[in-house]
Order: C-alpha cells, then structure tokens, then sequence
C-alpha cells in the first residue's frame, strides 16, 4: 500500500505515536512563524516558559497586521516582539516587508519540512511541498521551546486535478469550487492533498493560493508536491539549492477522492456572508459595486498582481469604484515599480496601500454602508471589513480588476488576457533584523504599558458549576467571539481591554453577563470557532469567566486553543439537547476531574433537572492539560 505525500513529511518527523487517523502523534516543527497579531501572547507565553534557547532549525517574527501607527500600542508591542525575538535567536521582519505567509514560501520554506504558524493561513507553505499548520500561539510557542507539536492524525483527502485552467479562470477559482463542494467544515480532521495531471499546469504562486484558503475548509493543511515547477519558483527567488523532490506513492491510498477538472471550471464568487456561500460569476449576474480589494496572503503574488496590471493597463476605475491594491511583498513591490506595472496600476485610478495584510483583517479599507465590496482575500465573514451591513464577495484578481474597470461585478472571458513571463527576484535583507549575538541575560524585554499578562486558569477541582452566558447558533467564527478591526486591533496585547468587546457581533451584553455570573458555560452549533488561529477566542473568553464551551462540532484550532486555556470543549452526544438550553441555566459537572477522564461526562441542569450527555474527545495529553488547568500550567508542573 502506498504512502500519501503527507503521511511521508509526517512519517519523516514523527517523534511519538502511530500515524494512523485518530490516533494522536507528536512531530519534530523544523520552522515557526508568527505575525504581530497574535505574536505578542506567543512571545509573553515563551517568556512564562522561561527558555534558554529556541529548539527549531528557523523562526520568524513578521510584523503585517498591526502596521498602522494611530498611537503608541503597536509601536510597542513590535518593540516587544524585537526584543524577544533577539533574546531567543528568532528573526524579525519589520513593517513593510510584507505579508508573512507570502514572505515565507519566497525567502524561508523549504520542501518536506514542517512548520508551525500563529496564523490560520500558515498551510500557504504546502504549495511548496511544506506540512504547514496554523495552531493557537501557545502551541506555537511550545514549538519553539521544545520542537515538537502534538495533533490527531488527520484523514488525507485527495484533490484530483485534471485538465487545465481557460484564460481568466485562476486558482482562486479553483479552491472556490473545492469550498462550494466540501463546505467550511469539510476539511476537518483532515489533510488535503492535491494530485493529478493538471498540478503541473499550476505555477507555485496558483498552488500557494489553493492551500493558503485550504484554511477556510476547516482542514489541518494542504499540500501539492515538490516538483519542476517547485524548483522553478526556488531558483527564482535565488534559492535553488533548497529545492527537494517531493511527491506521493502512485499506488497512495486516500480516504476520499475529489476529482476536479480544471478546463472545466469558471469564474467564481463566493457570496456574503461564508467563503463557501459559492457561485458562478455569470449565475451572479452584473450586481453594481462601490469597492474592490487586491491582495491579503491569498491574492498579493507577483504573478497576481501582474495580471491586474495587465488588465488595467490603458484603462480607466469606473468612476462608482475605489480600487486598492496592496502587494504580498517588499520584492513584488520593488518588481512593480522597476518594470513599470505599479504604474500602469496607478495611472488606472488605483490606490497603492502598504505591503500588510490591511483591509483583509478591517484594519482600513472599510466599504461604505451597505456597500459592495469585491475582494481577493480569504473570508468575507459578516462585518469582518469593518462595515457590518456590507456585501462582502470573494473572487480572483482577473475577477477583481475587470469588475473595477467595469462598474459591476463580471469577467473577461471573451478577452484576451496576457500571459506573464517568468522573472528573478532579489532577497532584500534590509527589512530583516538577524538575531546577532543574541543573548537572554543581556537583552531587555521592551515591555509597553499596553502590555497585560495572559489569563490563566486553575487546576480543575470537584463540581464545577456555571451559568449559560451565551446560546449562539452554526459557524460561530473567531471574528463572532473576538472581533479583529482597527478599532480595537493594537489592543491585542491587553486581553483585559479586549473582553469589553468580546462577542459584541452577537451579544453586547456578554461581556457583563460574565461578569455577573463569575463562571460561564457557552452553547454553541455546528463547527464553532471557525476562521482564524487567534487565541484571544479563547483567552478573553477565559478572562470572563468561562470555564466550558457545549457545542455540536468544534472547528479545529479554536477546539486547540480552548484546551490550551483550560477551557472543556464539550460535544453534544445528542445534537437535539442544543435547542433545550436556555440563557441563564444554572450547569453543574459534578466531580469533574473524575470525569474529565471519562469518555463521557454528565452535565446537569439545575434549573430544568434535564442531563446531558456530552462527549469530551480528549486525548491523554488534552486530559493532563484540562485538569492543570491548560497547557502553561502543565508545562510548569513538568518542570
């Protein structure tokens, strides 16, 4: 029997346990990346773990999310990150350098190695042959300290792709129609891998996008496999000697097949408010808009961004559209400049934005009430772009330009669009801060008044009682439990601020509801925590008194993330019990240590007498963690 191309990367780093679906295995991580959002709490969670020496071959701390200066908070914590980053021999990446997932797979990621980001588009690196994961930032940080991570042994889902992609349908297009058959959870406790004859139609730059929003499928990565067009990409990016030769058995198993073919696909959309919500253009029809967005880590390529050039080049934004273009990185920017795109670009009316992940996080670029945007990000979450009531459509570049030049949202397909030579790039050091001569005794923590500890939790004792503070319903995202705009973005380093806000999307009440009830349980649907890695999901929730979350499903990092805080994820042995829970139900697990380490545990509502039976799903090592009272206290205990 054959071996996928991810049970080899994995096989290649399994330090424990059997690599078979379910079964929890802990791997060697050779790199880690952090960004600036949520790179504050890895790097105060790394101090707490009080390290001499970071265990992985690389790390990287980029700065792309909290780049605009309104006042001194992100200035401080990108000082901070500096200066941690130095102290643990970790590289920094400065504002302006780009995007850091784009700067990655340019500069660091090398083939059949693994890394771990705190970031949920980290599987951007399998588009060169990488196991790339986003998890929570304490997993992070733990990675660093010790090199290893622990997960479930996903399924491996093969994407069969054949044919090849017609002018002015791209990649986009392609994970577009993969989300539209598999959904946002159909990814979940599974990799996807991606085969066939039709990869070698995909440049790196077309893979790198696939697997990048591989993310909003729920699943633990995706990857393509290492090869010419690999070498290709590495040798452009003056990195040739990294390449490696990677590819699957030709007789690999798979649990499920997806067969797509590319000549047969067209442009797509995936309509507000879900990245799964998808459609064809042309069924869509010529709707007016008022906005449109190039760039985020999904959309910001060289190749990318060529292409809307092209396709602006001696032509005119509609005078109904604001058009902005932000690229993935400092190299693309300078290539723009040099050969004369960036502007064609801006002699078309559009506006150049910084090198940074910007409106793709609501950090500016906001739509106008009850606008329509066209994006070629990743999530079109409601109220995710800073404006609650906008219409929020996800589409390709190719999509993106022509709908800007046209007014409403339409193609090119019965134009001609122009092909786009291969070129080199150049490394340009200069945004990069090597940790030279780096030492932990003799290099200070910059640590601003913005700056508050992370919460943590207690030891899980006898019964555990608490008050349903909150009943929300299916695809419950990070954004739904801690908003993520620029009112509130430079605040991410202080998690006492931010539980003013937490759930605000759902209930504004939630927040002092908590308060009140001193410990709460959540209700929750189907897939909850969907959407990004960020842990202040489940650190400000932890703040608030929140002790146990009782849901359906859970998507997979947020369920990682509550654990790690020491918060019970608890699934519905019964899905019907959901709809029986009422806000302000008085829970009580008795004896819960004891039953933390059952299959089952009993929740009792005192205020109706009904039982529920919920099923934890715990592994030994998730047992060990909730009973500490999460991952930090584990840790210190073992020492």
């Amino acid at each position: 029997m054959g071996k996928t191309l991810a049970y080899k990367i994995l096989e290649n780093h399994l330090i424990e346990g059997t690599l078979s679906p379910g079964e929890e295995i802990k791997i060697k991580i050779d790199q880690t990346l952090t960004q600036d959002s949520t790179g504050t709490m890895v790097y105060l969670q790394l101090e707490a773990m009080d390290v001499e020496k970071i265990q992985t071959e690389l790390s990287v701390a980029y700065i792309d999310h909290n780049t605009l200066q309104t006042g001194f908070e992100n200035a401080d914590d990108h000082e901070f990150i500096k200066s941690v980053a130095k102290r643990h021999g970790v590289l920094f990446s400065k504002p302006g350098n780009g995007i850091c997932h784009q700067l990655h797979i340019e500069n660091f990621g090398i083939p059949g190695k693994t890394l771990l980001g705190s970031d949920s588009h980290t599987p951007t690196g399998g588009g060169i042959g990488m196991i790339a994961i986003g998890a929570g930032g304490l997993d992070v940080a733990v990675a660093m300290a010790r090199g290893t991570y622990s997960l479930v042994t996903p399924k491996v889902i093969n994407v069969k792709l054949t044919g090849k992609l017609r002018p002015w349908v791209s990649a986009k297009d392609v994970i577009l129609y993969v989300l539209q058959q598999l959904s946002v959870k159909g990814g979940v406790g599974k990799i996807v891998e991606y085969t066939g004859e039709g990869v070698k139609t995909l440049s790196v730059t077309d893979r790198a996008t696939i697997t990048n929003m591989g993310a909003e499928l729920g699943a633990t990565t995706s990857v393509f496999p290492s090869d010419e067009n690999t070498k290709a990409f590495m040798e452009s990016q003056g990195r040739g000697d990294d390449f490696v030769p990677l590819a699957p058995d030709t007789d690999a198993v798979y649990d499920e097949v997806l067969e797509v073919n590319l000549s047969e696909l067209e442009p797509l959309a995936a309509k507000p408010h879900s990245p799964d919500n998808v459609d064809s253009v042309k069924n869509i029809g010529p709707i007016k808009i008022d906005q449109v967005a190039i760039g985020s880590c999904t959309n910001s390529s060289y190749t990318d961004l060529m292409k809307v050039a092209a396709i602006l080049k001696g032509r005119k934004v509609s005078e109904n559209v604001r058009l902005v273009i932000s690229p993935g990185s400092s190299k693309i920017l300078a290539k723009l400049a040099s050969n004369g795109a960036l502007a064609d670009m801006i002699s078309a009316g559009a506006r150049i934005i910084e090198n940074a992940c910007g409106p793709c996080i609501g950090m500016g670029q906001s739509p106008k009430s009850s606008g329509v945007s066209l994006r070629t990000f990743n999530r079109n979450f409601k109220g995710r772009s800073g404006t609650k009531d906008a219409d929020i459509y996800l589409v390709s570049p190719e999509t993106a330009a022509i709908s800007a030049i046209e007014g409403v949202l339409t193609t090119g397909m019965n134009s001609e669009l122009a092909e786009i030579p291969p070129v080199n790039f150049d490394f340009n050091d200069n945004f990069i801060v090597y940790p030279k001569d780096s030492n932990k005794e003799n290099t200070p923590v910059a640590m601003g008044p913005n700056i508050k500890p992370f919460p943590l939790n207690v030891a899980l004792g006898g019964a555990l009682k608490a008050e349903v503070v909150l009943c929300a319903g299916d695809n419950i995202t990070t954004d739904d439990i801690m908003p993520s705009d620029s009112r509130i973005l430079r605040y991410r380093s202080n998690v006492p601020y931010l539980s003013n806000y937490c759930f605000e999307n759902i209930d504004t009440e939630f927040p002092a509801r908590c308060k009140a009830a001193g410990n709460g349980a959540v209700v929750g649907g189907e897939n909850y925590g969907q959407g990004s890695s960020r842990e202040h999901a489940a650190l400000v929730p932890l703040y608030l008194g929140v002790r146990f979350v009782m849901a359906k499903s859970f998507a997979r990092i947020h369920r990682s993330n509550l654990i790690n805080s020491g918060i019970i994820p608890l699934v519905f042995a019964d899905p019907a019990d959901y709809s029986t829970l009422k806000l302000g139900d008085k829970l009580i697990i008795e004896d819960a240590a004891a039953q933390v380490e059952r299959e089952e545990i009993i929740v009792r509502n005192e205020t109706t007498g009904k039982e529920y039976r919920m099923l934890p799903n715990l592994s030994e090592l998730e047992k060990k963690m909730i009973l500490r009272g999460g991952k930090i206290n584990l840790i210190k205990s073992e020492e």
